[in-house]
């Protein structure tokens, strides 16, 4: 087996990010055009300060729809509570924590900063290559 490559070797680096006052309608439709399941949301400095998803997005939207009204934004309805990993972890490790957890996709941080995110499928091809 080759070494063992870290998280920052397979993860993405180019994220589709939303920012906490965004209006919820506008930050939906950016989901929705961009086929995303969900996406980071950081303040001005790249803070990570939660998680948006298409499932946060129809809580939205069945309350707009009870209420005739959009109103919101995305911290109202964004995930607070994110499990992350760092960019130096290894691959083994990232891999366990993804069989450890229901997650799809972890956000990557490095110094208190998104820098990237890293999904079941990275995980999956590093490890097919850590083997190659």
């Amino acid at each position: 087996m080759k070494d063992v490559q870290l998280v920052s070797d397979y993860m993405a680096r180019e994220l589709i990010t939303l920012a906490p006052e965004m209006e919820i309608n506008h930050a939906m439709n950016i989901l929705l055009d961009h086929r995303l399941s969900g996406a980071p949301v950081v303040d001005e400095t790249g803070a990570l300060l939660g998680v948006l998803s298409k499932k946060d997005c129809l809580k939205a939207a069945l309350e707009a729809s009870y209420y005739r009204d959009w109103g919101g934004t995305v911290s109202k309805y964004m995930s607070a509570d994110v499990q992350t990993i760092p960019a130096d972890m290894n691959i083994i490790a990232a891999t366990e924590a993804f069989l450890n957890s229901a997650f799809r996709r972890f956000p990557v941080i490095e110094n208190g900063r998104l820098v990237g995110q890293i999904s079941r499928a990275d995980a999956l091809r590093a490890m097919r290559d850590g083997w190659m």
